[in-house]
């Protein structure tokens, strides 16, 4: 029993800490909590994503994408140039604001759409989450042997508690966001981090 914690511990606090950093995902995932939209959606698709991908690093998958180098290559290119529009998209939003006020029940269900997409696509066009949860957490749980897979449940917990805490958490923010400025503030430092990171894997693509 000891060794089963021991080991979804270690799972937990290895997936911990890949995931808490400045990153795309989430960047994406904070403005989603602050503006309080999609924001179930958003943390169950980071969650259930990363999940799937941790399933497929513990289970000896990353060994088969070596194969492929070019695979990764074509998502480097593909989730660079998404990363760089979203990016641009923010910096507008910067120099022309549009403001944040509350949507009618049709515009709220298009915004809905469009995080869902869009998180989606910014989940899985990053070969960042793919080095990190199918090569690094696949590597390491192999080293744990029989409870390989307990170790990737630790680190699938650690990315639910992440991004819920992140997503519901960020409306916390909210009562320092109420002037158009601030929001300003939040969307330069998105734009900022999307394109330097887009361009980071157009690069090293």
């Amino acid at each position: 029993m000891y060794s089963s914690l021991a080991a979804a511990a270690a799972g937990f606090g290895t997936g911990l800490s890949l995931i808490v950093a400045i990153g795309a995902q989430n960047a994406f995932v904070l403005r989603q909590g602050v503006r309080r939209d999609a924001v179930l959606a958003v943390v169950g698709i980071c969650a259930l994503s990363d999940a799937v991908l941790i399933a497929l690093g513990v289970g000896g998958v990353g060994a088969l994408v070596v194969t492929w180098p070019g695979l990764l290559t074509a998502v480097g290119w593909t989730g660079g140039a998404f990363l760089i529009g979203y990016g641009l998209l923010a910096a507008r939003r910067v120099l022309t604001p549009a403001g944040e006020g509350l949507r009618t029940d049709g515009e709220a269900a298009g915004s809905r759409r469009r995080a869902v997409l869009t998180c989606l696509a910014m989940t899985w066009l990053n070969p960042h989450v793919y080095l990190d949860t199918v090569f690094l957490l696949g590597s390491i749980a192999a080293d744990r042997g029989p409870l390989r897979w307990t170790f990737g449940l630790g680190a699938a917990l650690a990315s639910l508690c992440w991004f819920a805490a992140l997503g519901f958490g960020a409306r916390l923010l909210g009562r320092f966001l109420a002037r158009p400025a601030a929001w300003r503030v939040l969307d330069g430092l998105v734009a900022a981090t999307m394109i330097t990171l887009g361009a980071n894997l157009v690069a090293g693509a």
